[in-house]
């Protein structure tokens, strides 16, 4: 077949490129520029350079032809604007699932020849179809498994997906990249969101929201125990960055009119809470699951709870967890599974 592989420069996507290779499919890797380093050069070194002189180096080795897709104007005016949107209305948003749905399995569809039948990637995750749908699959790794960043394709985009990891876990791909003796086979997994690369995400929040001093009050006791720059450098359930000893301390409400963050350090347990809405589903086979009894994810990682999904109305649904969680938080997403397969996701509201 004709693919277009996304080539990130990381060994996860270079694997994924050898084997289809070696497969005997007809190649071309394209590096997708969505990173905002351009707007944070005062920062320093812009390591998208470092990621695409990576990229090159697989491609000569492999004998795969390159090509270079600035996607910046799109990745603004989709992914971005969203995530500026949700911190500033106290939410906490996930930028990579719609740079998936939107971006990589989105517009840069309509970007290349037509003529290629596949897009792959470097994704953990496994896909099938089942005579009628195409099925979204756990990977063998549970910790890499990348299906919660998937969970918002549709079938058309997954009609055209391709995922050649999906069958092994992180150790199996890091061998096979010692032994094709890959550029980039030692280099570390890169972290983080994927269009700021290196650009901590507090800089990035900074440079479009400013600061804003508020208080830090401890919900028990009404004190004010601190100050902070403002609410939206601060999420539910979150235990670190807050400067405060005496704790731990967890960031447990969050004021978004009056800028105050309430935090606490006892009776966690208690404002951990097991029952959540849920909604804007995108639901992969493009209908809803006939039994309610299912597993999910609230985060990427590795843990699935046990749940109830019972829906309130057409758009709405009721989630009841078998355990309670304390970093439960809206704007997350939480993403549906029966058995291995990912039936799709929604937002919690």
């Amino acid at each position: 077949m004709k693919i277009a592989v996304l080539l990130s420069g990381g060994v996860d996507s270079s694997v994924a490129l050898n084997l289809l290779k070696k497969e005997g499919h007809d190649l071309t890797a394209f590096y997708l520029k969505i990173w905002l380093q351009d707007e944070f050069s005062f920062l320093g070194d812009c390591p998208w350079e470092d990621d695409l002189n990576y990229a090159r180096k697989v491609c000569d080795q492999a004998g795969v032809p390159l090509e270079v897709l600035p996607l910046q104007t799109e990745y603004w005016e989709t992914v971005v604007t969203y995530t500026i949107s949700e911190i500033k209305e106290g939410r906490t948003p996930n930028p990579d699932m719609f740079c998936n749905s939107l971006i990589k399995f989105g517009q840069f569809y309509g970007k290349i020849d037509k003529t290629f039948e596949k897009v792959a990637s470097g994704h953990y995750a496994k896909l099938e179809f089942d005579h009628q749908n195409y099925l979204l699959k756990r990977s063998p790794d549970p910790v890499k498994d990348q299906t919660y960043f998937l969970a918002y394709l549709t079938q058309d985009q997954l009609s055209r997906a391709c995922f050649p990891l999906g069958l092994f876990n992180k150790k199996e791909v890091r061998k096979m990249a010692q032994e094709s003796n890959l550029p980039n086979m030692n280099r570390k997994d890169s972290q983080g969101i994927c269009f700021l690369g290196q650009i901590k995400f507090n800089e990035f929040i900074k440079h479009h929201l400013g600061e804003i001093k508020g208080n830090i009050v401890d919900i028990d006791s009404g004190k004010k125990m601190g100050e902070h720059n403002g609410y939206y450098f601060y999420t539910i359930g979150q235990r670190s960055g807050l400067g405060l000893s005496g704790g731990p301390w967890y960031v447990v409400k969050k004021d978004v009119d009056k800028n105050i963050i309430y935090i606490s350090r006892e009776n966690l347990v208690e404002r951990a809470r097991d029952t959540f809405v849920v909604g804007k589903f995108n639901w992969i086979t493009q209908e809803k699951p006939n039994d309610n009894n299912l597993q999910v994810k609230i985060r990427h990682g590795a843990h699935l709870f046990n749940c109830n999904l019972n829906f309130i109305d057409e758009k709405n649904a009721e989630v009841k967890l078998d355990k309670k969680d304390q970093g439960i938080a809206p704007g997350q997403f939480a993403v549906f599974y029966k058995d291995d397969i990912c039936l799709g996701g929604g937002v919690i509201l």
